[in-house]
């Protein structure tokens, strides 16, 4: 009896190794990957094109007529507005999240504005007209992957005509022009919204000064000098391609 209850347990012993043996394998889990967010990069040479509108102010103050020095007295002021469209070029390079950069911007702009002037006695009207407006400044930005907001300064150079014409006939009577340079100020978002390819808004102020700016004699009229106050607003829309690498990996 003893003999065949040892039998027995043996045999289940033997039946439960067996079932074991025929058990799966534990599944093996395959650790995640670890995550990589891509990162814009602002880095690399860029050209591209812009369009939007601007005003200038221009106060006119007689101060030499005929040769002659007069008593400084002011012709009166207007705004010369209109639309403006041209291109930049620049480089940046980035640095963790900040973003430095150099710039220069051309811009065909027609920019017109008068106003009857209050010192003659036959009616007459000074006109200002802006033909072309260049920027050339220095950056630096904020980057928030593919969002920028920067901030830039430096020189300005506007290409101004100025007239005056009689009110009743159009008949213009005095005329000069020049380049004028000046200092700038703005700020910009820029938003990276295809690899390599950014789109951007900006507004800039131009502080352009006073000049003192000589008319010619003509046939009908004679000589004289005016101190021309100038400055100007300019809002644009950007589209830049940069040439560098549009993102970085980080882990």
């Amino acid at each position: 009896m003893y003999k065949l209850l040892l039998g027995a347990v043996g045999a289940i012993g033997l039946t439960a190794s067996a079932s074991a043996a025929d058990l799966a394998a534990r599944p093996y889990t395959k650790a995640p990957a670890p995550m990589i967010a891509a990162v814009y990069d602002w880095s690399g040479f860029y050209t591209g094109l812009n369009g939007g509108g601007a005003s200038s102010r221009a106060c006119w103050t007689i101060t030499n007529d005929n040769g002659n020095a007069v008593t400084p007295n002011s012709e009166g002021c207007h705004d010369a507005t209109g639309g403006l469209a041209g291109g930049q070029i620049g480089y940046r390079w980035q640095a963790a999240s900040w973003v430095f950069g150099v710039e220069a911007q051309g811009d065909w702009a027609n920019l017109r504005g008068s106003n009857a002037s209050q010192t003659v006695r036959i009616p007459a009207t000074n006109q200002t007209k802006i033909d072309a407006i260049g920027l050339f400044t220095g950056q630096v930005g904020y980057a928030w992957n593919n969002v920028l907001w920067y901030v830039k300064g430096g020189a300005a150079v506007t290409d101004n005509k100025y007239s005056t014409f009689f009110t009743a006939t159009g008949v213009e009577y005095n005329q000069t022009s020049e380049a004028r340079w000046g200092g700038a100020v703005g700020t910009g978002i820029e938003i990276g919204f295809a690899p390599n390819w950014s789109v951007a808004v900006e507004y800039d102020h131009l502080f352009m000064g006073t000049r003192n700016v000589t008319f010619p004699a003509t046939a009908i009229a004679v000589s004289r000098a005016d101190d021309i106050h100038q400055n100007v607003d300019m809002a644009t829309i950007r589209i830049n391609y940069r040439w560098g690498g549009p993102a970085i990996a980080k882990y």
